[in-house]
């Protein structure tokens, strides 16, 4: 029986008809959040409950025999979606014909790094990985940069793939969407559910901005609930420390909530986003004045695969200015890296 006319079994009276097979690849695959994605993918819940895969996961050469054990777990899960596991340390087999990427791993920051730090240790990994990409990935490749700091490593990569569409590397600010959106739920005493149209604009930072003029809560609108003093003060300050507050907390930085995040992005980019504004950062085409190329969350809509930048909202002073704060930060970041682009 062929793929295509398989049906897999939902309930005693619901069936779906499968697809054809897709190739999902995910480096750091042993890691936190990488182990945490893994399931997520492969129960269906990023892709469909009738799109079967193929996962293909990279590591490092001193992370493969951890690898080893989590491909032992996926297979003893038997997910009936699953229709092949690879495991390998070379991103010209992790990527081979991959029609969807998770760039998930890089090298951690230590108390003793900063930003700029970060920047250039880890600048070299995703120029390695943005040439396999380009060498042996699908042309309609979808790909996202979870590992930090996840837009100039999208920025990076990109560069360094010029024969794949600039619009198919994207970088996760959903993570800081959903923080913000749960903000906004707990304080207005709804569920996550209930949030509408919470977007974010600039880099997966600090200096983030998580817009709440155009979000509803059960249709009302936020800036109608709650006031400025709180929306631009503890609201967005408890949202741009939230990943410090999370390593204070339990002692290691954001794993689960990062792999829901980027499990979110992915499946509103693959399968539409309902008519809803979600947060994607992608190269910069000079949507708000944002230099070109430059690797910025909008605000976005997904629709047939393809991710469309609402290019029309109004701005007040304080989301431009918010907006520049990050158009800062990133030329510096972009600058320092240059010679990787």
């Amino acid at each position: 029986m062929s793929i295509e006319s398989t049906k897999i079994a939902v309930n005693s009276t619901d069936s779906y008809e499968m697809k054809k097979t897709i190739r999902v690849a995910v480096t750091g695959a042993a890691g936190n959040i990488g182990y945490a994605l893994l399931w997520r993918i492969a129960s269906g819940d990023c892709f469909g409950k009738n799109q079967p895969v193929i996962l293909q996961l990279l590591e490092i050469p001193v992370g493969m025999q951890r690898l080893d054990g989590v491909i032992m777990e996926l297979n003893d899960s038997a997910f009936p979606l699953v229709h092949g596991i690879v495991g390998t340390d070379d991103p010209h087999i992790a990527f081979k014909e991959a029609e969807a990427i998770f760039l998930v791993g890089s090298r951690p920051r230590t108390k003793d790094m900063d930003r700029s730090d970060l920047v250039a240790a880890n600048g070299p990994i995703f120029v390695g990985q943005g040439k396999a990409i380009d060498a042996v990935a699908s042309r309609n490749v979808k790909v996202i940069t979870v590992g930090n700091p996840c837009n100039t490593n999208a920025l990076i990569a990109c560069a360094n793939a010029p024969s794949i569409p600039t619009r198919q590397f994207t970088a996760m600010t959903r993570l800081d969407q959903n923080r913000a959106v749960g903000q906004i739920a707990e304080h207005a005493g709804v569920p996550a559910s209930k949030i509408q149209d919470l977007f974010i604009w600039g880099n997966h930072a600090n200096t983030m901005y998580p817009d709440p003029r155009f979000a509803t809560v059960d249709g009302k609108l936020v800036t109608e609930l709650f006031d400025d003093e709180w929306l631009q003060g503890p609201f967005l300050d408890t949202v741009a420390t939230r990943g410090k507050a999370i390593i204070v907390a339990r002692g290691a930085s954001s794993a689960a909530s990062a792999a829901s995040a980027a499990i979110d992005h992915m499946h509103d980019w693959w399968q539409g986003s309902n008519g809803l504004m979600v947060s994607m950062a992608l190269p910069s085409e000079g949507w708000y004045g944002v230099p070109e190329g430059l690797v910025f969350s909008f605000p976005c809509r997904c629709e047939d695969g393809n991710v469309i930048v609402v290019d029309d909202l109004p701005l007040d002073a304080f989301a431009q200015s918010k907006i520049d704060e990050n158009v800062g930060v990133l030329l510096e970041e972009r600058n320092a890296v240059s010679e990787l682009l």
